[in-house]
């Protein structure tokens, strides 16, 4: 079975009610690929997911980024899972570098995330990476190895989980890795699902890149067998988006 072509959207800690509202309008006048070919997901800070979910076209899905480990209670500031399924929302982004390094989420914690948003019914963008120095010292298979088996260990179900690959190195930083290097590292975690799930899961996860992603490199890695959509950051927030889904087409024609 072929794997969906999967294209996120993740605005991070940007926006206004108004550039939020313009952002949508440019979405839903585009002309992309049907729903069958690839399947789109945009992730606004919380404040703004009910304002996206209200007037977003409906052949695309809004995503949080992030949710509470366990269920609601005394955890100021935090957002549950619960609350995310009473608003509707159907995805939610997991275990992203920027927290994993600037709020020190571990590996164990993010499965714990990932579990309980699965229990709960929510469909999970679950991100992996290695950094610069842990590249450069060769060990990139085995870090994210480890990233993917705290992940592994909480899911039972795959079809609402896609992993999404992001070189710490080569987020908002220009860089991006070649795609030959994503290839690569795509290749060895599907080579890592399928010792250590299934052959089955290993076929049908998505396994999508983000860094740096935008309109000029996106069809060449779409091209790649193995990258099955991508993670887009500040991207995301230009109309150079809608070229980014298009890559989609490059895995039909292929």
């Amino acid at each position: 079975m072929a794997r969906k072509f999967f294209v996120g959207g993740n605005w991070k800690c940007n926006g206004t009610s108004e550039e939020v509202k313009k952002i949508v309008s440019t979405l839903n006048d585009a002309q992309v690929p049907s729903s069958d070919v690839v399947e789109v997901v945009v992730s606004p800070p919380f404040v703004f997911l009910p304002l996206v979910k209200s007037t977003l076209r409906p052949d695309f899905h809004v995503a949080a980024q992030n949710c509470w480990v366990k269920k609601g209670g005394a955890f100021t500031g935090e957002v549950s899972a619960e609350m995310l399924v009473n608003l509707d929302i159907p995805w939610v982004i997991l275990g992203h570098s920027e927290r994993r390094s600037l709020l020190n989420e571990s590996n164990e914690f993010v499965g714990d995330k990932v579990a309980y948003a699965l229990s709960r019914g929510l469909k999970v963008i679950a991100c992996v990476g290695e950094t610069l120095e842990q590249r450069e010292a060769g060990s990139t298979v085995e870090v994210v190895a480890a990233q993917t088996k705290a992940i592994a260990a909480c899911v039972s179900n795959w079809a609402d989980v896609v992993l999404a690959y992001e070189p710490v190195w080569a987020i908002g930083t220009g860089k991006v890795a070649s795609p030959a290097q994503a290839q690569e590292v795509h290749y060895e975690l599907r080579k890592w699902l399928q010792e250590n799930t299934s052959p089955e899961v290993a076929a049908t996860t998505r396994i999508i890149y983000g860094g740096s992603v935008n309109g000029a490199n996106c069809k060449e890695l779409a091209a790649k067998p193995d990258v099955d959509g991508f993670l887009v950051g500040g991207a995301s927030l230009k109309p150079e988006f809608i070229d980014i889904i298009k890559a989609a087409e490059v895995k039909k024609s292929a």
